[in-house]
């Protein structure tokens, strides 16, 4: 007798750098028939950049999950799904290396999610971050990764943690700032120049800023002012 194939399972993975590189974190949920959240785990990672944060969250999730249960992954990484499905086939043919001859970048995640995906089956699904009734398990993976990164600890449904925060500014504020990056001497010391933001979004310290409000240039995009004014002059 055939044995049932087992049925597909819908998961998430994220990745969050507070400065890119910066204080970095990773989380993967999975969820039941009605996407709800029913595992998830996350952890620090030092320092690191986006692009690593990405991929091990992704490496992670494929090494918690069983190899015979079919997966669909919803992440909104262009650069860690096309790094493991678009670009990887190529960069093996040339021994690691780009289009343009050099190493390729993340390599050694890269390889090992690779051995991870081989011979299982795995839907990958884009999906765009930080959006207004967006994905919820991408807004689920996205919340417990960027609490990672700021508090640097491991949480998840095994540890018997609670939820993420609905908002990273949600995470207890000394946990932040014994996280947060010293400050230098070489700081902007004038107000940052704001304009009003045409959408949501999130400022690189985790916290979301809605439509409408003052935001600022800072060294990795646009957030609150006071966050732009705390960034080296030269970023």
């Amino acid at each position: 007798m055939i044995g049932r194939m087992p049925e597909r399972v819908v998961a998430a993975c994220d990745g969050a750098s507070k400065g890119n590189p910066g204080p970095a974190g990773w989380a993967w949920v999975v969820a039941d028939g009605d996407e709800t959240p029913t595992r998830w785990e996350a952890g620090p990672l030092g320092t690191a950049t986006n692009n690593v944060a990405e991929l091990t969250a992704l490496e992670r999730l494929l090494t918690a999950m069983a190899p015979d249960v079919p997966l669909e992954i919803r992440m909104d990484s262009q650069y860690a799904m096309k790094a493991v499905t678009t670009w990887l086939p190529g960069w093996k043919r040339k021994g690691w290396k780009t289009a343009a001859g050099k190493p390729v970048a993340n390599q050694e995640l890269v390889a090992r999610i690779d051995e991870l995906l081989t011979g299982r089956s795995v839907e990958f699904r884009y999906v765009p971050a930080h959006q207004v009734d967006g994905d919820r398990l991408n807004d689920f993976a996205d919340r417990a990764a960027s609490q990672a990164a700021i508090v640097q600890e491991p949480a998840g449904s095994d540890l018997g943690s609670p939820q993420p925060p609905a908002a990273p500014d949600a995470v207890p504020a000394a946990a932040a700032r014994r996280r947060a990056p010293a400050k230098t001497a070489r700081q902007s010391k004038g107000p940052a120049r704001t304009i009003k933001a045409k959408f949501p979004g999130r400022c690189m310290c985790g916290r979301p800023y809605a439509a409408g409000e003052p935001i600022a240039k800072n060294g990795s995009g646009w957030g609150h002012p006071d966050c732009a004014t705390a960034q080296p002059a030269d970023a």
